[in-house]
């Protein structure tokens, strides 16, 4: 995946109060965000602002591209 996380989102939304409980029972995030964030996995642009808002950040200080194998580019 070409899209990585550059810190670890959970541990950085722990430290900011905000446990999984709390997430979920909040409705912050649902339990399959959270999974996903678990396994590194991307989450939908809506799940992405609702991190930036409860860490203060920008999608960039959370997300990184990098240039992979099978990455073909696209001709305009």
């Amino acid at each position: 995946m070409p899209l990585v996380y550059k810190i670890d989102v959970l541990q950085a939304l722990k430290e900011k109060g905000y446990t999984t409980y709390k997430l979920r029972t909040e409705k912050l995030l649902s339990e399959s965000t959270v999974q996903k964030l678990r396994k590194k996995k991307g989450v939908a642009w809506e799940n992405l602002e609702t991190l930036c808002a409860l860490l203060d950040c920008q999608p960039a200080d959370l997300i990184a591209y990098e240039k992979g194998e099978g990455v073909s580019e696209k001709a305009d």
